[in-house]
């Protein structure tokens, strides 16, 4: 899978977190069900690994199916093995390089202008920008793409469908959503809910003009 190509496909990735382990695959089944089948889910919910090999099973091999907060080698190497396609770190971490050796993408979490360059040298496809709100919101996207016009950057945290149009219109290549569109789903919630959140971030992504 190429990892930038589906970001800049999709401009949407849906993270699942949760402590229903049943509920968490029928969230990541559903969002795929619905378009929205870029999905990471975080090695912090329960049994997560287990998820992402269900997920995969189910999904098929191709699926853009990715495993998240993804810190050390070890947490590479146990979410390639479950399944997972791609990784995503909230920092600068172990995770990163070692993703690259198994042969995984990544989307390394970053903040500042110095993290940016060093994930980059670590071998990061994607700059996950955590946690975009209190990084200074889609301003501070703007700011970034001063120095980096060419890098694919991807806001995460607090961004809910209206920040995910600003986002967008700042020269975001994507962004990356949590509780915002999954909700109380991954927990056993209502999935008819999700599907409803689900088709209005579709509208939304779909509707900005790509930088």
């Amino acid at each position: 899978m190429d990892p930038l190509a589906a970001l800049r496909d999709r401009r949407l990735l849906a993270i699942v977190r949760g402590n229903d382990p049943d509920a968490a695959l029928t969230t990541v089944l559903t969002l795929a069900d619905e378009g929205i089948d870029l999905v990471e889910v975080s090695l912090t919910g329960r049994d997560a690994l287990d998820v992402i090999a269900r997920a995969r099973a189910a999904l098929g091999p191709d699926a853009p199916l990715g495993a998240g907060t993804v810190l050390t080698a070890d947490d590479a190497r146990a979410a390639h093995k479950a399944g997972a396609a791609f990784l995503v770190t909230p920092a600068v971490s172990d995770g990163i390089a070692t993703g690259r050796e198994l042969g995984l993408p990544v989307l390394a979490g970053v903040m500042t202008p110095t993290e940016v360059l060093q994930a980059l040298r670590l071998g990061a496809d994607a700059l996950k920008l955590f946690p975009a709100g209190s990084a200074g919101g889609p301003g501070y996207v703007r700011d970034l793409r001063g120095p980096f016009p060419d890098l694919p950057f991807v806001p995460v945290g607090g961004v809910d469908a209206r920040a995910a149009a600003d986002y967008l219109r700042a020269g975001a290549t994507a962004v990356g959503v949590g509780s915002p569109l999954i909700g109380d789903a991954a927990e056993g919630g209502s999935v008819d809910a999700l599907r409803e959140r689900a088709r209005a971030f579709l509208d939304v992504v779909h509707g900005e003009a790509r930088p």
